[in-house]
């Protein structure tokens, strides 16, 4: 019997390794200058003792603090040998803090608070000039909040002179209003872009957009990484039989994405659910393209909201004589009836990644929670080091 295999190009799970990190003392133009470099080994990727893939329990709000219980990595020689910052606004920390574990860095010093009328306020705590400075925000629920947080966090590091300013965004919020699909609908991704440019980023870096369009709606290069490497090791780690695997896709919108997971899992066969929505996070399912009697399927969308479209599909694959449904997502948005529907019994596994904290409130047995931190962290590594991503093993980030 055949298992499960991923092609060259999606196996290559991420590596540590260890970065010098320089910096150049400030002298007049005439005069000579030192480099001080200092090494920091790395830690191999987060793991369970059964050599499962990076992946991190279900959160709450008092465990943030002591998420990480791996030693910090080795000291970089003072604060000042770097002009690599990590900065984390309060939408996700504890992925924040993967990120900067990652990197051998420590989370840089910042003061956000609410006014009591809603106000945001944010200060830096240590200096930033001339520094490359990276903002961990995902703009998830509450949306709005979370958006204007990052645009003062980068106004912020633009009045403090900072060198660079990359908006970390591994969910973008908005994501979805990117076209008009009525008259005279607002066009909110578009809108969202400019913001963050005018705010001062200089650059984004994205995880998982909702559609490849929404790069075009920046001004400033954008760096759109994926979470298929992290799920594709995850998968291939249980050793699923390949001739009882099948991709399938909740909606035609998905099909694209579907295909280019399935190739990499052992060029499995496609099936794609035909769905009509008649509101929004409203959709009902018509009917079922591809065979699945037998099969594994594995359904693959780019995030989960209400869980009405995954639940639907996953119902009529059931029909349609499907032995076990699998759900994997990026973004875990969970609005409700997400839980209720996904805990129902449908799936066999929903598999997610940390794009978007989960809490407490919202696990379930079946629910998987995947860290995209190392993904992360070595995508702001290699911007930050101006290198090519076009190479083994990093070709398999599909960084565009």
């Amino acid at each position: 019997m055949a298992s499960l295999t991923l092609s060259p190009a999606s196996s290559s799970s991420l590596l540590s390794r260890p970065h010098t990190l320089l910096s150049r003392s400030c002298f007049p133009s005439s005069a000579s200058f030192s480099l001080f470099t200092t090494r920091c080994q790395f830690f191999g990727p987060l793991r369970f003792n059964n050599g499962a893939p990076p992946c991190i329990p279900v959160i709450n709000e008092s465990s943030l603090p002591g998420l990480l219980s791996t030693p910090r990595l080795q000291e970089i020689g003072g604060k000042n040998d770097t002009r690599l910052r990590i900065f984390s606004g309060t939408a996700n920390p504890a992925l924040a803090q993967e990120i900067a574990s990652y990197l051998g860095l420590e989370l840089g010093k910042i003061k956000i608070k609410r006014f009591a009328d809603g106000e945001i306020y944010v200060q830096l705590q240590e200096s930033v000039r001339g520094c490359d400075v990276f903002l961990v925000q995902p703009t998830c629920p509450p949306a709005n909040e979370n958006l204007m947080e990052l645009l003062i966090m980068i106004d912020a590091c633009r009045r403090a002179s900072a060198k660079n300013i990359t908006a970390v965004i591994p969910y973008f919020g908005y994501a979805r209003a990117d076209r008009k699909t009525q008259g005279r609908e607002s066009i909110a991704a578009k809108l969202v872009a400019n913001l963050i440019t005018e705010a001062g980023a200089n650059r984004v870096l994205a995880c998982d957009l909702h559609s490849g369009q929404s790069m075009g709606y920046f001004d400033i290069p954008v760096d759109h990484v994926y979470g298929q490497p992290v799920i594709l090791d995850y998968l291939a780690s249980k050793t699923i039989c390949s001739n009882d695997l099948v991709v399938v896709s909740p909606d035609v919108g998905g099909v694209a994405r579907a295909r280019a997971f399935a190739k990499k899992l052992s060029d499995a066969p496609l099936a794609i659910v035909d769905k009509r929505r008649h509101g929004h996070n409203v959709a009902e399912v018509m009917n079922l393209i591809g065979d699945v009697r037998g099969k594994v399927a594995v359904m693959v969308d780019d995030m989960i909201d209400t869980a009405g479209t995954i639940a639907k599909g996953a119902s009529l694959l059931h029909q349609e004589g499907a032995r076990e449904v699998y759900a994997c997502s990026t973004h875990a948005v969970f609005s409700p009836p997400a839980i209720e529907r996904l805990s129902s019994g449908l799936f066999q596994e929903v598999i997610i990644t940390n794009t978007i904290p989960v809490l407490e409130q919202k696990s379930f047995p079946q629910l998987t929670v995947l860290s995209v931190a190392n993904l992360l962290g070595e995508t702001i590594w290699r911007v930050y080091d101006d290198c090519s991503v076009g190479y083994e093993p990093y070709s398999s980030l599909d960084i565009d």
